[in-house]
Formats: structure tokens, C-alpha cells, sequence
């Protein structure tokens, strides 16, 4: 019966899928294309360090100061990116310092979260601006993505992805055995803070488009997912960065017909190939599949 009244009520649909003057609309939102498609590029090769390194939890407390580091800078009325950037890279220095061991470094993320919440909650209450910018803050803008922002979005984008290339077989093999690599001379120590300011770059750009509260469909999930399929270290980073260009571009288009903020559908789409890769795999695992023989593949 619920079901029935809510299929027949067009208001609510209307609100989510609603393609009346699309081609007119998709003109409005290339720059947002783009960088959906940069963003999926940048966040789908971060997931997999970051589940390789177990840092899911860390991605969520970097999110929440690089939150606060934009509605600080929203209220100043001076630039969202750098406000975000910065508080993104005051997060990664603070959590590098505080947490070597992952417990140390779990309950330092555990502090920092509701204090960048709390400061971000306390900087969008005093800001008197238009209400659309508060919330896009918190749950993404698919139109918000002008020429200017374009360009920090791709400079920093750029930065992020030099880094990670240059650091990429160190950095992955410290990160699936840490003992034989500092043992064959690997800097893990080392690795452990530039990773960081890599991922606080990531996490930066990425809540400029999906918004701070979902920014881990973004950099968790696309790994997530195409582990459950497949431990090949060439085929996991490609479906990771599939995975994410096509939550990305997918959400766009899918938000562009409607009232409802982008972040629903990304999470959506992001979420399905989770669920898809976790029953594709659970049918391997079944049939005989194993990690180890996929990774040897």
C-alpha cells in the first residue's frame, strides 16, 4: 500500500527523474562532466591504497577538517577550494603527527571528526549567504564547478596523481607487506605521511563536487568493489578508477534531471557495484576462486 501511494504521487518522482529540457541542461554542466570524470581518475587510484592501507576511517576524518576548512572560508568570503585544501592538509599533518600505530592513529581521527564537524557547523551558522551554498558543502553542487575552480580542481587533481606515480610500487609494497620492504630498504616510514598529504589532496578536491558527508563513495567504495572480483594488482586499479569515473559521470547526468543534490545518485551507482562485485565474488569463492590465484593470473 505505501509502495502504491508513493509510485503514484508525481511530486516526489518528479523531484528525482525529471528530463523536461535535458539537452538545454547538459550545456550548463560540462565543467562538472570534467571534472567528475578527473575526479573518478584521482579517486579511483587513492581507493586502492587507501584499503590497502586500511584508511577508510582516515578519509572520513580529513573530509570533516577539510569541511570545516571550507565553511571557514565561505564565511571569510574568500576562496571554497583553498579553505577546503587547507583544511584537508592541516588534517593530514595533524593525523601523521598523532598516529603511527593504527590505534593511535584511529582514536586521533576519532577526536578530529566532530571537532572539524563542530567548527563547520559553527561557521555555516554564521554565514548569511544563499542556503544552496551551505548545503552543497555537505552533500555536493553539480553546477557549481566554474571556469576557476576548474583550474584549481585539475592543478590539484595533477599534483595528486605526479605524487602518487612517483611513489605508486614503493608505496603498494609497503602497504601489502610492510615488514619485507622496509627490510629491502623501502622508506615505510616515510611513506606513511606522503601518502597522507596525497589523500588529504584527494579528499580536497573531491567535496567540491560530492561534498563532505559522501566523499567516501569517491575513495573507498570503487576499491572496495573490484577487490571482492579480483586481487590482480593491474586489474584492481582499473576497475577502481572504472568503477569511479562512472559513479561520477553517471551521478551528474542522473542529477541533472532533477531537484535532488548529486551525492544520492553517486553513492547509488557506487553502492550497486559494490553489492554486484560482492555477489560476483562470493559466486567465485564458491566455485573454487581464491586472492591468491588471481593475484598470480
Amino acid at each position: 500500500m505505501i509502495v502504491h501511494l508513493v509510485a503514484d504521487d508525481p511530486g516526489i518522482w518528479s523531484q528525482i527523474f525529471n528530463y523536461d529540457n535535458y539537452g538545454e541542461l547538459l550545456a550548463l554542466v560540462t565543467n562538472s562532466l570534467i571534472a567528475g570524470a578527473v575526479l573518478g581518475v584521482v579517486g579511483g587510484l587513492i581507493s586502492v591504497v587507501v584499503m590497502m592501507r586500511d584508511l577508510a576511517f582516515a578519509v572520513h576524518g580529513i573530509a570533516e577538517l577539510s569541511f570545516a576548512g571550507a565553511s571557514a572560508a565561505l564565511l571569510a568570503g574568500v576562496s571554497v577550494a583553498a579553505g577546503s585544501l587547507a583544511g584537508s592538509i592541516l588534517a593530514a599533518l595533524v593525523i601523521g603527527a598523532l598516529g603511527v600505530r593504527a590505534a593511535d592513529r584511529n582514536s586521533a581521527i576519532g577526536v578530529l571528526m566532530p571537532f572539524g564537524l563542530g567548527l563547520g557547523v559553527l561557521f555555516l551558522a554564521l554565514y548569511k549567504g544563499r542556503a544552496a551554498n551551505k548545503f552543497g558543502l555537505l552533500t555536493g553542487q553539480i553546477v557549481a564547478v566554474d571556469t576557476p575552480q576548474m583550474t584549481w580542481l585539475i592543478g590539484t587533481s595533477a599534483v595528486a596523481l605526479v605524487a602518487l606515480a612517483i611513489v605508486w610500487r614503493p608505496l603498494t609494497f609497503a602497504s601489502t607487506d610492510p615488514d619485507v620492504a622496509a627490510a629491502r630498504g623501502v622508506p615505510v616510514r616515510a611513506l606513511s605521511p606522503i601518502f597522507t598529504v596525497i589523500l588529504a589532496l584527494a579528499v580536497s578536491v573531491a567535496i567540491q563536487v560530492v561534498g563532505a558527508l559522501l566523499v567516501l563513495a569517491l575513495v573507498v567504495t570503487p576499491a572496495a568493489a573490484a577487490m571482492r572480483v579480483t586481487a590482480s594488482p593491474r586489474l584492481v586499479p582499473l576497475l577502481s578508477v572504472a568503477f569511479a569515473v562512472t559513479s561520477m559521470v553517471g551521478g551528474i547526468l542522473l542529477a541533472l534531471g532533477s531537484s535532488i543534490p548529486i551525492s544520492p545518485y553517486v553513492t547509488t551507482i557506487s553502492f550497486t557495484f559494490y553489492l554486484a562485485c560482492r555477489a560476483i565474488g562470493a559466486l567465485r569463492t564458491r566455485g573454487g576462486w581464491s586472492e591468491r590465484s588471481a593475484a598470480t593470473a
